[in-house]
């Protein structure tokens, strides 16, 4: 294989039109240029230089990779200023994964604030409820957005970090008796049919089971709407009453009414997952803070 430094070295006596002119722009003795020159026709297996009165002149193969050995030096001086790039967040694509609700209020607000700030950096955004931390183990994404219930997972080459545990509200159709309170005890809903917004299966039903079992309430289970925003609907018309995460009710339904829970305040929570390989990428630094700076918190009514 020809080495790229041999090549240079050629391309700098063909330029000066002698391996002593070469060897005083390039700082090496004429003896160094003279074996890197050996060397190079070896590996090139035929002449590359011929003399030429006090100096020497190209063959047609020293032609060629002189020429080459432009084109080498051009490529590597942009793949180190793209490799710098990269290294500093200016560019690249950042693969970002997170859950349906998240799509709403807390994804949007972050990458908006990413985009101004690395136009550069293309985001490849994708909804995935199943199977997080595979798409990360497989490279398939760099970044997720997921809920964890009572067990954290884990994964080898990704880490896993907390982001927010956000609070799910009581949605309460108007009228309803708890309406004009300021916060509703969890334990007053015992008796109350319950509206469930697509939250009966995995992380978010463990959150919420948990939250009945420590207000000592079995609830009864009237109708599973497929979205929060549905779960809304039926409460306005009736059904019951529904506890949803407050990303879910970033849009708010006009026959309900929305309060914070107690004793116990149910939450969901939001974990941040990002790719070791990529975890100290200036770029992916920034939307993580951002992603922190977005997220919902606990004492937000």
């Amino acid at each position: 294989m020809l080495d790229v430094r041999r090549l240079q070295v050629l391309r700098a006596v063909v330029s000066s039109g002698s391996l002593s002119a070469a060897a005083t722009n390039l700082g090496y003795t004429p003896s160094a240029v003279s074996q890197q020159l050996a060397t190079l026709e070896k590996e090139a297996r035929i002449p590359l230089l011929e003399k030429a009165g006090r100096g020497v002149r190209p063959t047609a193969a020293g032609t060629l990779l002189a020429e080459r050995a432009s084109d080498l030096a051009d490529l590597l001086t942009t793949t180190e200023t793209e490799l710098a790039d990269l290294r500093a967040g200016r560019t690249g694509t950042l693969r970002v994964c997170f859950f349906q609700t998240a799509s709403v209020a807390l994804v949007p607000p972050a990458v908006a604030k990413f985009r101004a700030a690395r136009p550069e950096v293309q985001l490849d955004l994708s909804v995935v409820e199943d199977d997080v931390l595979g798409h990360l183990a497989s490279a398939a994404v760099d970044v997720a957005i997921f809920v964890v219930g009572r067990d954290v997972p884990a994964a080898p080459g990704v880490r896993v970090l907390p982001l927010v545990d956000e609070p799910y509200r009581v949605v309460l159709p108007l009228g309803h008796p708890c309406a004009d309170e300021t916060c509703v005890d969890l334990a007053r809903l015992a008796d109350e049919p319950w509206v469930h917004g697509g939250l009966t299966n995995g992380p978010c039903a463990e959150s919420l089971a948990d939250a009945f079992a420590c207000a000592g309430i079995s609830p009864r289970v009237a109708l599973e709407a497929h979205s929060p925003y549905a779960a809304q609907g039926f409460v306005a018309a009736g059904f019951g009453v529904s506890l949803l995460p407050e990303l879910g009710l970033d849009v708010v339904h006009p026959g309900v009414v929305v309060r914070p829970v107690r004793r116990p305040e149910p939450v969901r929570r939001l974990y941040v997952a990002v790719r070791d390989t990529v975890a100290e990428q200036p770029a992916v630094q920034n939307l993580i803070t951002l992603l922190f700076e977005a997220a919902p918190t606990q004492d937000r009514s």
